[in-house]
């Protein structure tokens, strides 16, 4: 790394021109011992390639790559010249910072400079300087503090996997401007340092601006080699601007505290435990969004135009989605928060405008500005979300039977169910006085307010203790205790009062639509429920001495007294997501744990041996010896599996009778693929060129995007590459091409059906590719292919391009990922060069089930029957017309699936690139003949869980 000394620099130097003042440094340089003697050529061909004056009097002078080989050592050298070069173009230099770097060394010190280049009349300062510690202190500039705020910090994201989050956290520091584009590429093939708890660290010094540092969580629980991902700190480094928070962060770290950050409620919760810029306590005001087609372009525009009536800043955002709030004056910031009709939005203005500004904005919101709305529906009490007494007249699943639900915690468990079905509590509506009911209500909030006290010094996770410090905070609220004694003076029992409040309360909070208030609303109830015990006088009941498995409607903050994990060996629920409480309990104590189970498991004989996968989402009922013995020893197989596996990785995936079956791997950006290759990959079977684009703060030019796709063919070195067109829209909005907002996105403008209302854009990255893969195999597919008439429409705008920028091998298909594409394969097959299936959207169209849906997500497997059968459409059309298919989902990573695919005639899997090995072994471990039968069985098949037990009886 380009370090700057006081001993690099010559004070008082003097040139006559700028050739001269290049002399003097190349004199320099050889005769320190950094360059040979040709070196001087080399900087005189590089400023005629383009100036090297980099602004406030500097100009860093260095060779170019073919001047590289004449430098022995990395080094700089400075020469201040007081009286200024003529460097052209008016631009007058004070210093020449001469630089001998045999690759890219020299770009951390343009960083480095970004400082000082902000000082003003750093020029005149630099002339002036009279010793090398003075020129020095001003090439320095004032340290830059790290950025650490709202807006550096994103909880609960949606994403598939550990990649998906690392480009989110990069995301964010891009959007703060403390990073270049190509930032994300970077940190994306660096492997990352694992804190703890969880927690994982990735940095980088290039590519940099400024110091910032982000901190991501997922929505549902992830796992990146082998290990928990509960949050993820992407820092941009730039010299020792994080070195207080990463002291403050290892000592957090080490008191066991990494609960509170990727627990935290919000950012602000994150940003006081890192000691980031708190937020300003601004007056905030909320309004649901009326308008038929939500925010888009016009009412956005209004809003904008009125926000900008006010000298202060306001912002506002999207409750419960994820997202931090963006300038209500922004027209492009407002379209990007994608704002629906029913959503809740809330504003947030600086104190000294609130009162005004809040008043007229939620007014006009209300009034749909400028559209006429339409009121939305009230929901009655009936309709309100509140938690209903489960059906517990559904079977009980059967012995030997299959449960698939949704992963909550990691981890494999045995053991007896001890199943917990919701306590009905009965109690009188009418009590006995006011004063005696009062004593009685009393006397149980006192019980529980012990209970609590206990719960919270009895060192459990300090996740845990933060759910009980707001149940105690709840407990002590005065005004539920003032509208239960009012209750309570007109008649009502204790117990009766403190329903009616406490499911008044709750649903008033759910029913603000806010994600954090719904979520407070079920502590709530939990409190709720637990005073209510107390009046009625309902003991928790009795769980076995020996390890279980808890089963429950859904486990509540409250019943964590009893989940001893020596005891509790794994928990089973009926409801609930990855994000209910009781996710967050099961992973804070490292219980294994399945959620959104459906009802049935209520019914399970207590008694009844289980077998709990937490990382498959998977229940098996009295489950066979045989099975049992299998899970016990699985963790251990499995880890000699892999290490075996990735001994063979560069080895090609043939079956047992010499089946060969190509394996791929999806990337997003170029700085990915050596590290794809080195794990094994034979090729990219996708490439998801819309990360390239999110990279840029506007449309990456054709120069631009044809340098990103050479540096990924680079890379490859002959191996082919499968492009993706641009596939943006629904999920993926581009923040600098907004999107009107739609009813159902996932069915509107999206994929190939939004570029080909933008030729221009389609055009320039197909001309693009053409220029890049020229001598190199290049494949180019259209996502979202739903017509025969998007095919040709992109086919034919291809073929013109090709005309002017030929391509010897050149492939061209399409991803089936709409039913209609593959129902249409056997019509496609006769133009196309080759299918790629995406089978995540694939499942959920087939389905139609959002794969994000917290009770739907465990039914969206792409094992269902139905998806196979378009799976098996499209490789026997293509087939029969000699073209190839591959999968690039989620499926084809899945170690039950990779048999199917492989019997149905799959050419290709394309998986990440830390799944190629795994991949690679299991397609050894088959022959194509017993694949066959098992694919055949599978088309046979009822349901996807029918389809997995098949698999997993081979």
């Amino acid at each position: 790394m380009l370090e700057l000394t006081s001993e690099q620099i010559s004070m008082g130097q003097a040139a006559s021109d700028k050739p001269a003042a290049l002399r003097l440094l190349a004199d320099r340089l050889v005769a320190d011992g950094l360059v040979a003697e040709g070196y001087l050529q080399g900087l005189m061909d590089r400023e005629a390639q383009g100036s090297t004056y980099l602004g406030q009097g500097i100009a860093i002078p260095h060779g170019t790559p073919a001047t590289r080989d004449q430098v022995f050592t990395t080094g700089v050298r400075l020469l201040q010249f007081p009286e200024g070069v003529d460097w052209g173009d008016g631009q007058r230099v004070y210093l020449a910072i001469g630089i001998a770097a045999k690759s890219d060394e020299h770009l951390r010190l343009l960083q480095l400079l970004t400082r000082a280049l902000g000082e003003t009349d750093l020029g005149e300062a630099l002339r002036r300087a009279a010793t090398p510690e003075a020129l020095l202190k001003l090439l320095q500039g004032a340290p830059q503090a790290l950025a650490l705020d709202a807006q550096m910090v994103s909880l609960g994201l949606p994403v598939d996997d550990f990649e998906e989050l690392v480009w989110r956290g990069a995301r964010l520091l891009r959007q703060a401007d403390c990073v270049h584009g190509g930032f994300a590429g970077i940190v994306q093939g660096l492997a990352p340092l694992p804190l703890g708890e969880g927690l994982w660290w990735l940095h980088s010094e290039q590519e940099v601006t400024r110091p910032g540092l982000a901190f991501v969580t997922p929505e549902r629980p992830l796992t990146y080699q082998g290990q928990a991902v509960n949050g993820l700190f992407c820092l941009a480094s730039l010299g020792e601007a994080h070195e207080a928070l990463l002291e403050r962060l290892c000592a957090l770290l080490i008191a066991g505290r990494g609960e509170e950050l990727f627990h935290a409620a919000n950012s602000r919760a994150v940003l006081e435990v890192l000691g980031g810029d708190i937020p300003p306590d601004w007056p905030s005001a909320r309004v649901t969004l009326a308008n038929a087609h939500g925010l888009h372009a016009r009412p956005a525009k209004e809003l904008a135009q009125l926000a900008k009536g006010f000298e202060g800043e306001i912002q506002i955002r999207v409750m419960g989605s994820g997202e931090g709030p963006v300038s209500a004056k922004s027209l492009s910031r407002l379209l990007s928060l994608g704002a629906r009709r029913g959503q809740v939005l809330e504003l947030a203005a600086e104190p000294a405008i609130a009162e005004q500004a809040l008043a007229m904005l939620v007014s006009a919101i209300e009034q749909g500005l400028g559209e006429a709305v339409e009121p939305l529906p009230v929901a009655t009490p009936e309709q309100l979300d509140t938690p209903q007494p489960p059906n517990l007249q559904a079977p009980a699943p059967a012995a030997g039977s299959t449960l698939r639900a949704v992963s909550a915690a990691p981890g494999i468990a045995i053991g007896p169910a001890h199943v917990e079905a919701p306590v009905q509590f009965t109690y009188p509506a009418r009590g006995e006085s006011p004063a005696l009911e009062r004593q009685r209500l009393e006397t149980a909030v006192s019980q529980v307010r012990e209970d609590l006290q206990q719960l919270i010094a009895g060192g459990a996770a300090k996740s845990i203790r933060d759910i009980f410090t707001t149940h105690l905070e709840m407990l002590e609220d005065p005004d539920l205790i003032d509208e239960v004694s009012q209750r309570l003076q007109q008649g009502d029992s204790a117990a009766a009062a403190w329903v009616v409040v406490i499911d008044s309360a709750a649903a008033r909070q759910e029913s603000l639509g806010d994600a954090l208030l719904a979520e407070r609303a079920a502590d709530l109830r939990d409190i709720g429920r637990r005073v209510l015990a107390q009046l009625c006088g309902v003991q928790a009941a009795q769980a076995p001495d020996e390890p279980y498995v808890l089963v429950m409607d859904e486990v509540g903050p409250s019943d964590v007294a009893r989940l001893d994990p020596a005891r509790v060996a794994g928990i089973l629920t009926a409801r609930g997501g990855a994000t209910a409480h009781s996710a967050i309990v099961a992973r804070a104590l490292g219980i294994p744990a399945v959620v959104g189970a459906s009802e049935a498991v209520l019914r399970i004989a207590p008694g009844t041996p289980l077998l709990l996968d937490g990382q498959r989402g998977t229940l098996i009922v009295a489950p066979q010896p045989e099975v049992l013995e299998r899970a016990r020893i699985e963790r251990d197989q499995r880890a000699q599996r892999l290490a075996a596996a990735a001994q063979r990785r560069h080895e090609p995936a043939l079956t047992a009778d010499g089946h060969r079956v190509e394996v791929c791997a999806n990337v997003g950006e170029a700085a990915a693929v050596s590290a794809a290759v080195e794990q094994g990959a034979e090729g990219i079977g996708l490439l998801r060129t819309e990360l390239i684009f999110m990279a840029h703060s506007q449309a990456p030019d054709e120069a631009t995007q044809e340098a990103e796709y050479r540096r990924v063919l680079d890379a490859l070195a002959g191996r082919p590459l499968v492009v993706r067109t641009l596939d943006v829209g629904g999920d993926k909005p581009l923040p600098y091409w907004p999107i009107p907002s739609e009813e159902n996105p996932f069915l509107g403008v999206r994929g190939i059906r939004l570029t080909l209302q933008r030729p221009e854009l389609m055009e320039t990255q197909l001309r693009a590719l053409l220029r890049a893969g020229q001598g190199r195999p290049l494949r180019i597919m259209f996502p979202m292919v739903a017509t025969v008439e998007e095919w040709r429409q992109g086919r034919d705008m291809l073929e013109r391009l090709r005309q002017a920028h030929p391509v010897e091998d050149l492939q061209v298909g399409i991803m089936i990922e709409v039913p209609s594409a593959a129902l249409l394969a056997p019509v496609l097959a006769r133009e196309v060069d080759f299918f790629s299936v995406g089978t995540n959207d694939l499942t959920q169209y087939t389905l139609a089930m959002d794969r994000g849906h917290p009770t739907l997500s465990a039914q969206a497997d792409g094992l269902h029957p139905a998806v196979l059968q378009l799976i098996d459409i499209t490789v026997r059309a293509a087939h029969a017309h000699g073209k190839w298919v591959g999968v690039c989902g989620e499926l084809a990573a899945d170690p039950l699936a990779v048999p199917i695919l492989v019997g149905l005639g799959v050419d290709e899997l394309s998986v990440s690139a830390r799944s190629i090995a795994e991949v690679k072994a299991s397609v050894r471990e088959l022959s194509l003949p017993d694949a066959q039968r098992l694919a055949q069985r599978a088309l046979s098949a009822a349901s996807a869980p029918e389809v997995r037990a098949l698999v997993e009886k081979q």
